[in-house]
C-alpha cells in the first residue's frame, strides 16, 4: 500500500487558525518549528473576573512524570485517504507530545509544579521538546540527553469522521535505567506528592516506581495498552486511569465493570480504577476504606445500569452519578470488593467545534492529578477531568488546546 499525503502550505500561510511557524518547510528534523502558543492566550487569561479567580494552589503540587516525550507532526484532512490515495492536507502543526509530556504540560498549566524525567536525542528535534516544556513550567533538568534520534508521531486528523490515527516511530538508542543517576532519581523525587507513569520506558519507570513506593508516594499508572514491564509497575500502583479496552483485555473479564472489579482484586493496594470512554464518559471504581464484607452484595452490572438510568441525556456539561458508598460490589464468577461506582458524562462539544481528540486522555489525566493533589473529591474530580479534556478537544494537537488555570471555563470548579 502507497500512502502519499501532500501537505498544502498555500493553504496554511493565509490561514489564521493554526498556531506555527506560516514559513513553509519540509518535514525534516532540521527545519522542525515549534508551536509555541495556546489556546487561550495569557493576556485572556490575566483579565479573569474576579468572581472566577481560582482558589490557592494546592499546597501538595510537585508530581513527577515519567514516560514519553516526543514530537508530533499533525496533518488535519478532509477524509482519511483509502490506499494508494494522494491527498492534501488541509493544515499541518508540529509540536510536543507523548503521554507523559502532555500530561504533565496540562498538570503544569493548572498550576502543580511538574517535573519529567524521559530521554531526548540532541537533535533539532530534541532541543525544540526541552524548549516547549520550559516554556510551560515543566522542569526538564532530569531529563536524558544523548546523540540520537528523537521519538516522533505522525498523525492523521480526519475532519469526517473526527478520528485521529497515530503513527509512532520511537527515539533511538531507547533509554536505559543506568542513564537515570541515582542523585537525579532523588533530586526528582523530592518534595514529591504524586508520580506519573504512562507504561513507557519500562525498565527506568520501574526503578522510579519502586523508589517512590518505598518513599510512599503515591502512584498514577496510565494504561491505554497491555505493555512488557507494565504488571510490575501496576502491582505498585495506587491508582488506574485506563482505556475502555484495558480492563476487559488485562483482566479477560466478560464486561467492562466486571473487568473493574477484577482489577481491584487483583491489585489490592489500588484505591480506584478510573476507564475513559470518549464521548460515552468515564466509569470509576473506588475502593472503600471501611470494610462491607457483612453487607449483602449489590451486582456491579445491575449497580451501572442504575446509575446509567439516573444520567440526565439532556445536559451538555460534564456530569457526574455516584453510587452509596460503602457496598459490597461483586461480579459474577469474579469475586467482591467494598466500594462505590461512580459514572461521569462527557461535555456534548458542538460538532463545529470538536477539532482534534489527540491527546484527551492525557488532558483528562492531567486534570486527574490536578484533583488528587488537591483533595478533590470523585464527584467533582470527574467533571473536572472531563472539561479539562474537552476543552483539549477544541484545538489541533494534544497541547494547544489544554487550559490554563485561570480559564474561565473552569471557574465553576473553583466554586
Amino acid at each position: 500500500m502507497a500512502l502519499k499525503l501532500i501537505t498544502n502550505f498555500q493553504f496554511m500561510q493565509h490561514s489564521s487558525s493554526h498556531c506555527f511557524n506560516s514559513t513553509s518547510f519540509a518535514l525534516r528534523p532540521s527545519n522542525l518549528k515549534f508551536s509555541s502558543s495556546h489556546f487561550i492566550p495569557r493576556a485572556e487569561m490575566e483579565s479573569t473576573s474576579s468572581s472566577q479567580i481560582p482558589p490557592p494552589l494546592p499546597e501538595k503540587r510537585v508530581v513527577v512524570g515519567c514516560g514519553a516525550a516526543s514530537v508530533d507532526f499533525l496533518a488535519t484532512v478532509a477524509s482519511y485517504p483509502n490506499p494508494d490515495d494522494k491527498i492534501r492536507s488541509l493544515s499541518l502543526k508540529v509540536e510536543g507530545g507523548g503521554n507523559t509530556g502532555n500530561a504533565l504540560t496540562g498538570a503544569s498549566r493548572l498550576g502543580l509544579t511538574a517535573r519529567i524525567i524521559s530521554k531526548v536525542a540532541n537533535d533539532t528535534q530534541g532541543r525544540g521538546i526541552l524548549k516547549e516544556f520550559e516554556a510551560d513550567g515543566v522542569d526538564t533538568s532530569h531529563m536524558v540527553v544523548s546523540e540520537g534520534i528523537s521519538p516522533f508521531t505522525y498523525i492523521i486528523v480526519d475532519n469526517q469522521m473526527k478520528t485521529r490515527t497515530c503513527i509512532h516511530t520511537p527515539g533511538n538508542p531507547p533509554m536505559l535505567p543506568e542513564e537515570l543517576s541515582q542523585s537525579s532519581l532523588f533530586s526528582a523525587l523530592e518534595n514529591a506528592n504524586l508520580v506519573y507513569f504512562d507504561g513507557r520506558l519500562h525498565d527506568t519507570a520501574l526503578v522510579v516506581a519502586e523508589e517512590a513506593s518505598q518513599r510512599k508516594i503515591p502512584i498514577l499508572i496510565d494504561c491505554e495498552r497491555k505493555r512488557e514491564g507494565l504488571d510490575e509497575l501496576l502491582n505498585l500502583a495506587t491508582y488506574v486511569v485506563c482505556s475502555e479496552k484495558f480492563p476487559r483485555a488485562w483482566t479477560s473479564a466478560p464486561t467492562l465493570a466486571s473487568a473493574l472489579v477484577s482489577m481491584l482484586i487483583r491489585l489490592p493496594n489500588l484505591k480506584f480504577v478510573i476507564t475513559t470512554m470518549g464521548d460515552k464518559g468515564s466509569l470509576m471504581l473506588e475502593r472503600s476504606q471501611n470494610d462491607a464484607s457483612e453487607i449483602e452484595e449489590t451486582d456491579v452490572e445491575a449497580l451501572l445500569e442504575s446509575l446509567q438510568e439516573r444520567v440526565d441525556s439532556t445536559a451538555t456539561i460534564p456530569t457526574c452519578i455516584s453510587s452509596k458508598s460503602d457496598l459490597r460490589i461483586s461480579a459474577d464468577g469474579i469475586g467482591a470488593i467494598s466500594g462505590r461506582l461512580l459514572a461521569g458524562t462527557a461535555e456534548k462539544i458542538p460538532p463545529p467545534e470538536l477539532i482534534d481528540t489527540t491527546g484527551a486522555g492525557d488532558a483528562f489525566i492531567a486534570a486527574v492529578l490536578y484533583a488528587l493533589c488537591a483533595d478533590m473529591p470523585p464527584e467533582k474530580m470527574i467533571p473536572f477531568a472531563s472539561q479539562v479534556a474537552a476543552a483539549g478537544c477544541r484545538a489541533l494537537g494534544a497541547r494547544s488546546g489544554l487550559p490554563w488555570r485561570k480559564d474561565p471555563r473552569l471557574a465553576p470548579f473553583w466554586l
